[in-house]
Formats: C-alpha cells, sequence, structure tokens
C-alpha cells in the first residue's frame, strides 16, 4: 500500500441515532449521526407507517373508478351497436315485399341497317 493517502481508520467510531440509539463499530471518522437505524426502522422492528400527506391513495383509487366506468360505456356502446348491426343483417337476409309490376307497353327496338 502506498503511504500517506489512506484516511485514519477509527476502531471506537460511535454513530449515534435520532432515535438515541448508540452503536460503535469502525469508521474513517470519530463520530457520525444519522436520522435511521436497525432498532427504529420500520423495516426491522415490524411497525408500518402509510404516510399519505399528498392523497396519492385517493386519486388513484378515483382514477381507476373512472377507467373503470369508461369501460363499462364502452362495452356498453359497443353491444349496442353490435345489436343495430345483427338487426340490420337479419332484415337484409328477409326476402323484400316487391310492390306488383305495372304494365307497360311494350316498345318496339329500332335496328339501323
Amino acid at each position: 500500500m502506498k503511504k500517506n493517502i489512506h484516511p485514519q481508520y477509527f476502531t471506537d467510531a460511535k454513530i449515534k441515532c435520532s432515535c438515541g440509539a448508540v452503536l460503535e463499530t469502525g469508521s474513517t471518522r470519530k463520530d457520525l449521526q444519522v436520522e435511521i437505524c436497525s432498532q427504529c426502522h420500520p423495516f426491522y422492528t415490524g411497525k408500518k407507517k402509510v404516510l399519505d400527506s399528498t392523497g396519492r391513495v385517493d386519486r388513484f383509487k378515483k382514477l381507476t373508478e373512472r377507467t373503470s366506468a369508461k369501460k363499462e360505456a364502452a362495452q356498453k356502446a359497443l353491444a349496442e351497436q353490435k345489436a343495430k348491426l345483427d338487426q340490420k343483417k337479419a332484415e337484409a337476409k328477409k326476402p323484400a315485399k316487391k310492390a306488383p309490376a305495372k304494365k307497360t307497353a311494350a316498345k318496339k327496338k329500332v335496328v339501323k341497317k
């Protein structure tokens, strides 16, 4: 190793958490301040905190309600269009009633020679 390029290592460094816990470990700094540690972190303690200060969950629920309503309306409109199309096809298959043919005088064709 090169000399005079490595920082000083403290084997008795103290890490102080905002919850009051003090941990001793090795570090290049003598004292450290942290906001959260393994004694107060929700993952390790099992205490879950749901912070919804901006209402994101409510906005998400409203969004999903709107999209589901739009999907239902689209499906209803599609079903109506399909019913109309089926009705038109059924009417087209039925033979139309023909009006009685009018009797007209037969015209003679003139053929030029």
